[in-house]
């Protein structure tokens, strides 16, 4: 008999970039948050941050080339967050946001 495997599935519809880029977010109390961004889709991001902000939140991100993306908290764990966004990037901008994160890289 084959062993069953109890290693977690990614079941995201998009795969996501990894990144290494410190933004600048405010909590759903206004209050400035700093991020570091560790992986990126047109559809959402998962970042550290020391909060105590919870699921459902919603954060105001700043990134380079879109600007201001709302994303709500999907989950978060040991000082990690993960995040949808409300509206995905365009494919275009989304390719021209990950170039402006690598040169600042």
């Amino acid at each position: 008999m084959g062993q069953v495997s109890t290693l977690p599935i990614d079941e995201r519809a998009v795969p996501r970039d990894e990144v290494h880029y410190r933004a600048r977010a405010l909590g759903p109390d206004d209050k400035m948050l700093s991020l570091l961004i560790v992986n990126l889709s047109a559809l959402g991001l998962m970042a550290r941050a020391d909060t105590n902000y919870e699921v459902g939140d919603q954060l105001r991100v700043t990134l380079p080339v879109v600007g201001t993306v709302v994303a709500e908290i999907r989950w978060t764990l040991g000082g990690r967050l993960g995040c949808e966004l409300a509206r995905p990037i365009d494919l275009a901008s989304y390719y021209d946001l990950l170039a402006a994160l690598v040169r600042a890289g």
